[in-house]
């Protein structure tokens, strides 16, 4: 690494870190302690329980502040570096834009996988040990609620073997109704079977006036199909279990989406909320490569070299992103526009304007 890349990466680091630690506080004051309140006043929560919960719900929100942070970091970096002329020095012993901001770009890239990342191992774990603590010990609600689009199943290894979906879940009498379970073979779906109810007998679930389909090997269809009375139900999940596993869209890693989403399909159930949910695990944290884009270019000017103003810069650019995002989210999740490309929307504006800016600034 040569030095004025290591230059570039201290100018830069400092305010990320700073970034993080300020948009992290504005989410918290404005919406988690207000949350954490209520639920001592209104619930009688403990000290414990509702640190535990402040503790898990942290990852949430700091990956939100990811893009946020590498935008004020662009501006204030670049806004520093030529209110002292630093970039004019820079620039006239023949350094381009693109390579002073290379270093930025590089670790703004490098961010945006690993909040990827950590939107898939570390926030859907902790958002559904925060819902846990919030139901179980702060609502105190022990009894399950009944619950619709069920979703259960049995993995080995990568592989999925069994999926059932189930249209409702009554955990008082311990039944389920509009059952579809597949059973795979290598990957593929061998078998299918469907009944309209299923109740726990202490050991097993029991369905009731059912179909079984085998499916031919080659794909070419139904190769046989059977009518039954009474079939157990090709999962072994007690009715404890079943309730634990139900988990919002927020709590699910991608793979567990992606599994839900294809329960739904084969069951015509409406995936788009689930999908726009997905797809937005990519699309925020791509947010901090295109957020560089722009903010490294906007940060030249002198008259925005102070950190005040480079940080209400930055919170009205947010302000745009998230008001595109939230706007083209709900035309998704409404069907008027595919859920990918309402999510690939802001971040492809973002792209377009700060290749535009990089262009304008390199002339």
């Amino acid at each position: 690494m040569r030095i004025l890349d290591k230059y570039m990466l201290k100018a830069f680091i400092g305010p990320f870190l700073f970034g993080i630690f300020a948009f992290t506080s504005i989410f918290v004051g404005t919406g988690t302690l207000f949350r954490i309140a209520q639920y001592i006043t209104e619930y009688g929560a403990s000290i414990w329980a509702v640190t535990r919960a402040f503790v898990l719900s942290l990852p949430s929100i700091v990956v939100l502040t990811f893009p946020m942070a590498v935008l004020l970091a662009s501006l204030l970096t670049f806004g520093r570096l030529s209110s002292t002329s630093e970039i004019v020095v820079m620039r006239a012993g023949g350094l381009s834009f693109l390579r002073l901001a290379m270093p930025i770009y590089i670790t703004a890239f490098l961010i945006s996988i690993g909040a990827v990342a950590f939107n898939e191992y570390v926030v859907p774990a902790c958002t559904h040990a925060y819902q846990t603590i919030i139901r179980e010990e702060i609502k105190k609600q022990v009894t399950p609620q009944a619950q619709t689009h069920i979703v259960l199943k049995t993995m080995d290894g990568d592989k999925i073997n069994t999926l059932v979906y189930a249209q409702k879940y009554d955990p008082k009498t311990k039944q389920l109704t509009g059952i579809a379970a597949q059973i795979f073979n290598n990957g593929e779906v061998a078998q299918m079977e469907r009944a309209n109810t299923a109740n726990w007998n202490g050991r097993y679930w029991i369905m009731h006036d059912g179909v079984i389909y085998d499916l031919a090997q080659n794909g070419s269809g139904i190769e046989r199909t059977m009518n039954f009375k009474e079939q157990v139900l090709p999962i072994a999940k007690d009715p404890k279990q079943i309730s634990e596993e139900q988990r919002d869209p927020e709590e699910m890693t991608i793979k567990e989406l992606r599994h839900q989403i294809d329960a739904y399909k084969s069951n015509y159930v409406s995936t788009t909320k689930l999908e726009m949910e997905m797809y937005q695990r990519f699309s925020i944290p791509i947010a901090s490569f295109v957020f560089a884009l722009v903010g490294a270019p906007l940060g030249l000017q002198k008259q925005r070299s102070s950190s005040s103003i480079g940080f209400g810069l930055s919170v009205l650019i947010i302000f745009v992103y998230y008001g595109v995002m939230t706007f083209t989210a709900a035309l998704g999740k409404g069907n008027v526009l595919p859920p990918l490309v309402a999510a690939a929307i802001p971040d492809t504006l973002g792209v377009i304007a700060g290749l535009w800016l990089n262009w304008r600034v390199s002339k």
